[in-house]
């Protein structure tokens, strides 16, 4: 049995991890184990990267377990801090493009080859646009008009919408849906949605989960 510890920004992320990751991984014979940031209030289900040292001090720590046959992340990349490895160099405009160098520096600084690591687009609530009638189901009396935003909303790749202060996936339904709260509802939605069809409509996440997968 392969150990895989996985950083997770905060109690949503761990408990998707708990209820859908690692029931999946079992079956490659890969235990799942997700650490929650130092720097989160998992107390209060906000998690968040403040400063990229203090992230990078929980990855070497939990590279000094030495049964950890990969340790990754499933951190946001909306908001990430300025001081992260390759951000003050991105220039291009294409979010996987983005993405993929930003992990590239990030594993770059960490140097070690058991660090596999792994940015959301653009975080975690894009994976309930994979399916957003599941958002629906789970938080009823939704309004008509708000249902044909978010579904016109849904259409392109859920992986694209994109990071602005107003516009990245978490504000996009909070402005519309008062009652949704990450913590309540993210994992229940996301539970319906499934892994089948996040893989299917988000390939960023699928590829990561594919690398997991051989580890």
């Amino acid at each position: 049995m392969k150990r895989v510890l996985i950083l997770v920004e905060g109690q949503t992320e761990e408990q998707f991890v708990q209820q859908m990751l690692k029931p999946h991984l079992l079956s490659f014979s890969i235990y799942t184990t997700p650490v929650i940031l130092k720097t989160s209030d998992a107390s209060r289900g906000r998690g968040g990267v403040s400063k990229y040292t203090k992230v990078k001090g929980d990855i070497l720590r939990l590279l000094q377990d030495t049964n950890a046959t990969v340790v990754t992340t499933m951190l946001d990349y909306y908001g990430l801090p300025k001081d992260f490895p390759g951000k003050t160099a991105l220039v291009a405009n294409d979010p996987y493009q983005r993405v993929a160098f930003l992990e590239g520096a990030w594993a770059a600084d960490i140097q070690d080859a058991r660090f596999l690591p792994f940015l959301m687009l653009h975080e975690f609530e894009a994976l309930l646009f994979a399916d957003i009638e599941k958002l629906f189901e789970v938080i009823p009396g939704v309004s008509t008009s708000v249902k044909n935003t978010l579904r016109q909303l849904a259409q392109q790749p859920p992986e694209l919408i994109n990071d602005g202060e107003n516009t990245h996936p978490a504000q996009r339904i909070e402005q519309h849906i008062s009652g949704y709260s990450k913590v309540l509802h993210g994992v229940l939605v996301v539970q319906r949605v499934g892994l089948a069809r996040i893989r299917e409509r988000c390939p960023h996440f699928h590829e990561w989960l594919s690398k997991l997968e051989t580890i």
